[in-house]
C-alpha cells in the first residue's frame, strides 16, 4: 500500500504524518485516523494502509508531536509501570480539544492540497482517546467533517464545561459510535445521554457497543477482539461509504 512520510506545520510546530493511499491514480476522499493513547506506532500503520485498501487517502498523524521526539509506549506494560503510567497520561492531557481542532485544521489543509485526496469534506476516526477526538473536531470544524467514526472512545460524555456531547448541535457529520462492553469510560448512561444530545440536534447517528472489552479494535491492546476488530471495519466504511463522494 502506498505510503507517504512527511509533517504538517500547525499553530505549534511541525507533526510528523503519514498518508496511505490504494493503489492507482485515484483521487480519494480523505480521512484522517487518530491513534489511542498509546501513541502512533506500527499497529496503527496497518490500520491506516487496511482502511485505505477500502478505497481512501488516509492520514496518521503523530497527535504527541508536541513532547518531541518521544519513545513509544509498550501497550502490554504501560498501565502496570508507574513511571510509563504517569508518562502517558501527561502526554494525553497534553492533548486538548482546543489543540485538537487547531491541528485538524491544519490536517484537513493539508489533505485539500493533496493531488491524491477529493473532496473538502473528509472523515475522521479514532481509538481510545482519538474516539474522543472525532466528536470534537466534528463539533468544532463542522464545515470539514462529513463523518465522524468513534471506538470504544473514552471521555465523549462527562460533567465538563468542553464535553464533545455539549458539541451536538454544532455537528453537521454523520456520527458512528461502537461502545465496548463493561467500559467505565462509556457507560450505558453516557450513551443515553449522547444519544439524547445527538437526536435533539438532529445528528444523523449510530450507537452500538460490542461484545468486547476497551481496545477491541486495536491489535496490539490486550483486550483486542478479532470479530468485534472485524465488525468495526465493516461499520465504518458502511458509514464512511455513504457520506464520502467518491
Amino acid at each position: 500500500m502506498p505510503k507517504i512520510t512527511d509533517t504538517i506545520a500547525t499553530a505549534d510546530g511541525s507533526c510528523p504524518v503519514r498518508l496511505f493511499t490504494p493503489e492507482g491514480p485515484g483521487p480519494w476522499p480523505g480521512i484522517v485516523m487518530y491513534c489511542d493513547a498509546g501513541g502512533v506506532r506500527d499497529t496503527f500503520d496497518e490500520m491506516a494502509a487496511k482502511l485505505a485498501g477500502f478505497g481512501y487517502a488516509v492520514l496518521l498523524p503523530d497527535v504527541y508531536y508536541r513532547s518531541g521526539d518521544w519513545a513509544p509506549f509498550d501497550m502490554a506494560t504501560v498501565f502496570g509501570d508507574p513511571q510509563e503510567r504517569k508518562r502517558l497520561f501527561g502526554m494525553i492531557g497534553s492533548v486538548t480539544p482546543d489543540r485538537m481542532a487547531a491541528d485538524a485544521r491544519a490536517f484537513f489543509d493539508y489533505l485539500s492540497n493533496r493531488p491524491e485526496v477529493s473532496g473538502d469534506r473528509f472523515g475522521v476516526c479514532g481509538y481510545c482517546m482519538g474516539g474522543r477526538t472525532s466528536l470534537v473536531v466534528a463539533g468544532r470544524l463542522p464545515d470539514r467533517v462529513a463523518a465522524a467514526a468513534s471506538f470504544h472512545g473514552g471521555g465523549l460524555v462527562s460533567d465538563t464545561e468542553d464535553s464533545p456531547h455539549l458539541l451536538a448541535d454544532r455537528i453537521s457529520a454523520t456520527v458512528y459510535v461502537g461502545g465496548a462492553h463493561d467500559d467505565a469510560s462509556f457507560t450505558a448512561d453516557h450513551a443515553e445521554r449522547l444519544d439524547k444530545a445527538l437526536t435533539a440536534a438532529g445528528v444523523t447517528h449510530t450507537i452500538e457497543w460490542y461484545s468486547a472489552g476497551h481496545g477491541f479494535a486495536v491489535p496490539d491492546n490486550g483486550p483486542y477482539d478479532a470479530d468485534a476488530a472485524e465488525r468495526h471495519w465493516q461499520a465504518m466504511t458502511e458509514v464512511f461509504g455513504a457520506a464520502l463522494p467518491r
